[in-house]
């Protein structure tokens, strides 16, 4: 029987010849130095949330979450060791229970540690320092494409780990990963709503300095400020509010976008049942605005999607501008989203997001290795997956033409061109460190052997 490996959304359908889940480092060797059996290439995968094909192949796929376990807990040097099948859920509640925490929690709480620890990532609500879990990796260990055993340091090798964040499973699979870690923190968000068309420079510069954690939350041409606080204490409502906005991103907001666009033909009764959806939104965040906003522990921004019904799944895509930019280019999409929602009845029927993420060269394709960035997230619940696609590839050109950064397994339909023009000289260096871990290709999936910059001629 075939295997059929589908991604978080259903946007991604990849059948390898072997599905295989490893529970040992002795397995993942075996597996790497028998491409007879296991045929090229191998791709090792999480619980791929990814919204790109970076983890398909038609080869060999090593799911990582039969090795989920916790390794060490070090109090004293604040760390945290596990296998990187573990979930960033899993390991949150691992830490919980010591009263401790990653530095940061990202969203999606279904990514894998592995994943993470080599993978881009985002997050703006608690990166007081950096918003990429890569970034906080201490030490990571992996297989090589020849079925060796190998490991990075911050202290001993930092130059390998700098490539091993960012290397995608390129130059092996990571089967342990730890991670920076400290005492669990509340977090206080508070709500601005401003008409985008009156924000000025001088008003987004005051927002980002003043905040440790900022996103823009965007409805029609609204822009709420969603700003980030650490606080002393949660307050005896965390819990509850924690599970309400749990409830709203993990279930209810796409929900009602795809009931209106799979069950209301008429155009003109689905773009009001849709303005009514934005008119709701923005009442929710008109009220957490007066009062006063909320109050949660960091960790319980980390969301479970695992259970999360087809019907109320949602896809969205990524695209990091420098913050002196970011204005602009944000003020430009919305005309190119009002645009393109008349010449083709297609709009986004979920809040627009843009992410502050401050300056990090932790990793060679670190997306804000020269400055921090401001990004453009669309997100959208589809019921027709083409059109969602086509508005994809057009927001990929407006954002291209305007210097945006995209990451490898966030952002779908990326270029050659597209991806060189983003990351400059790193990506040729990419590109020649990943031939070089892997000369046979081991490792090298279609997706990458296409986006990958050519072999370089020195």
């Amino acid at each position: 029987m075939a295997n059929h490996v589908v991604n978080y959304d259903g946007s991604i359908t990849t059948s390898p010849q072997q599905l295989i889940y490893p529970q040992s480092v002795e397995e993942i060797q075996a597996i790497l130095r028998d491409p007879v059996t296991y045929p090229s290439p191998v791709r090792a995968m999480g619980n791929y949330h990814s919204l790109t094909p970076c983890a398909s192949s038609d080869g060999t796929i090593i799911n990582m979450t039969k090795m989920a376990g916790v390794v060490a807990i070090d109090t004293a040097n604040m760390t945290f060791t596990a296998q990187a099948g573990m979930q960033i859920i899993d390991a949150a509640k691992a830490l919980r229970v010591q009263k401790l925490q990653m530095i940061l929690n990202i969203e999606i709480g279904n990514m894998t540690l592995g994943s993470a620890a080599c993978c881009h990532s985002k997050d703006a609500l608690d990166g007081i320092q950096f918003g990429q879990v890569s970034s906080y990796v201490t030490r990571m260990k992996w297989v090589t494409p020849a079925g060796d055993l190998a490991e990075a340091f911050d202290a001993d090798n930092p130059e390998l780990l700098y490539l091993m964040r960012s290397s995608y499973g390129l130059c092996g699979i990571v089967y342990e990963v730890t991670l920076q870690i400290k005492p669990i923190e509340a977090l206080h968000f508070t709500y601005l709503p401003i008409a985008a068309e009156q924000l000025t420079q001088a008003q987004v510069d005051n927002l980002l300095d003043t905040s440790e954690g900022l996103i823009c939350w965007t409805v029609n041409r609204t822009a709420i400020f969603q700003q980030c606080f650490r606080v002393a204490e949660p307050g005896i409502l965390s819990s509850l509010l924690a599970d309400i906005r749990r409830f709203l991103w993990s279930y209810a907001g796409a929900h009602v976008g795809q009931l209106i666009n799979r069950f209301v033909n008429d155009p003109t009764l689905r773009n009001a049942l849709q303005q009514g959806d934005f008119d709701a939104a923005k009442l929710l965040y008109s009220a957490l605005h007066l009062t006063g906003g909320i109050t949660i522990l960091a960790p319980d921004k980390i969301i479970d999607y695992h259970a999360t019904p087809d019907n109320a799944k949602y896809a969205f895509t990524f695209w990091a501008f420098p913050r002196s930019q970011w204005l602009a280019t944000y003020l430009a999409y919305l005309d190119f989203a009002d645009q393109y929602f008349q010449s083709t009845g297609f709009r986004c029927n979920m809040p627009l997001g843009s992410y502050h993420i401050r300056r990090d060269a932790s990793s060679l394709l670190s997306y804000t290795q020269d400055q921090e960035i401001v990004s453009i997230d669309p997100i959208h619940a589809p019921t027709d997956l083409a059109a969602w696609q086509a508005f994809l590839q057009a927001f990929n050109s407006f954002a291209a033409q305007r210097g945006g950064i995209p990451l490898l397994n966030q952002s779908p339909f990326v270029t050659p061109a597209q991806a060189a023009a983003a990351y400059g000289p790193r990506w040729q260096q990419f590109s020649d460190a990943v031939r070089s871990a892997d000369p046979g290709s081991r490792m090298l999936n279609p997706y990458f052997a296409a986006i990958l910059a050519s072999e370089s001629s020195k």
